[in-house]
């Protein structure tokens, strides 16, 4: 029998994702309260801006005010959409004192913050739930903690941020340069005016940073995350890549040591064969490819940002969280019983294609060769082009750590012979 009393969801934020979940809820009230048991209201919006239309939202609803909209003790759950860390980290441990659960869309947040925040759910006993956070659309942080919950997560790899997505595929298909492929991203509205946190790395670093705890059963925070961005990645490079039989894809990469003894989490640009199922990820969707014991290899694919995307995650929570409400429960909350070190990034071993600008005359190679020999870093191939004195070198690795490969560069950059390091580039998905 359903419940004829309604459950009161405060809506914290109203812009593209507020305003969607706030239209999904008046829209699909009838289903969403069968679905839940019982009906959900709309109690209250809090926004900067009371005096700009929103369509289908009551005036009335709208307030200023969002620490008295949390405070006022018969909200059942929040959902947080306004992003940042203050004041969404006051108001969001400020509703678990009143009695609400949380509902949120704040990766920045919960790559900082998440164990405290954790930590005040399980006080005051109510649920935090943010499928939203990474991903969009995609169902992932639910399949993570409980369907895969009996497995062992070796690595969790994948494209998180939409906006790079666009860009670098663009560069692929049509031989841009960054900036003219930036430029059409902004135009069409998949990049912001300022796109820093995208391009930089920041944003897919925040969601790693969540993968990887929830992955690992580990607290690992944004500062743990090495982050490395896509600005540098030029048209040659992808001229490279395709040589090899590859594309290039900025990819969030959490993963188990082989010894299983310390997990590792990191953002960076990277060649990926075109065999591999990343690979054909285009515009500005994202996929993430999770590797278990038991299961094996799963990717998870589809629309990573947007409005209407980030707000159908935002309602799946939203019914889960109801239901546990209903029946006096609360779901999942933080596992961290593994408490895994994160290890630096001088630590992670990969494969690396190097191009690097010599002068054309014999005994470069042998030089160059030396060095890598050196430093215990195994080449795989080489390639060598040369005109008019100048020359250019690609060395693609065996597998070897970031801080041997580091040494490498530092003592090439010494040689008289070599001009420069044109590009570096890991080699992922192998």
């Amino acid at each position: 029998m359903m419940r004829t009393r309604p459950l009161k969801v405060a809506l914290l934020g109203c812009g593209v994702v507020g305003s969607e979940v706030a239209r999904i809820m008046t829209t699909h009230a009838d289903d969403l309260a069968a679905r839940i048991g019982a009906p959900v209201e709309l109690a209250g919006v809090a926004v900067r801006r009371p005096s700009k239309v929103r369509e289908g939202i009551d005036p009335a609803l709208v307030t200023t005010d969002a620490t008295a909209l949390v405070k006022r003790g018969d909200i059942d759950v929040v959902v947080e959409v306004i992003g940042g860390i203050e004041p969404a980290r006051t108001l969001i441990t400020t509703a678990f004192e009143y009695g609400a659960s949380v509902v949120s869309a704040n990766k920045a947040l919960l790559a900082q913050d998440g164990a405290a925040l954790h930590a005040a759910a399980d006080e005051h006993g109510e649920d935090l739930y943010y499928e939203a956070a990474v991903a969009g659309a995609i169902p992932l942080i639910r399949p993570l903690r409980e369907s895969l919950a009996g497995d062992k997560i070796n690595r969790v790899m994948g494209i998180v941020n939409g906006t790079t997505n666009f860009i670098l595929d663009k560069m692929d298909s049509t031989g841009a340069g960054y900036q003219e492929a930036l430029d059409e991203a902004t135009a069409l509205g998949y990049a912001e005016a300022d796109p820093t946190a995208d391009v930089e790395g920041f944003d897919a670093a925040a969601k790693a940073a969540i993968l990887a705890g929830i992955a690992f059963h580990t607290r690992v925070r944004l500062d743990d995350v090495y982050r490395e961005g896509m600005t540098e990645v030029t048209a040659a490079d992808f001229a490279s890549a395709k040589e090899m039989g590859c594309t290039i894809k900025l990819l969030a990469i959490c993963e188990r040591a082989a010894d299983g003894g310390s997990v590792t989490a990191r953002v960076h640009p990277a060649m990926i064969p075109l065999t591999h199922p990343l690979a054909s990820v285009r515009g500005a969707y994202n996929a993430v490819f999770v590797e278990s014991d038991a299961s094996g290899q799963l990717m998870f694919y589809g629309p990573g940002a947007g409005g209407a995307p980030t707000a159908s995650a935002v309602l799946g929570d939203l019914v889960a969280v109801c239901r546990n409400r209903l029946s006096g429960a609360t779901g999942p909350g933080e596992s961290a019983y593994a408490a895994l070190p994160v290890s630096p990034m001088g630590d992670v071993v990969t494969r690396y294609h190097i191009s690097l600008d010599v002068a054309d005359k014999p005994g470069v190679l042998a030089q160059v060769a030396t060095v890598f020999a050196e430093h215990g870093v195994s080449i795989d191939t080489v390639r060598q082009q040369g005109k008019d004195g100048e020359a250019s070198l690609v060395v693609v690795t065996h597998r070897a750590s970031d801080a041997s490969l580091s040494g490498t560069v530092e003592a090439l950059r010494k040689l008289d012979t070599v001009r420069g390091v044109a590009s570096i580039m890991r080699v992922e998905g192998e």
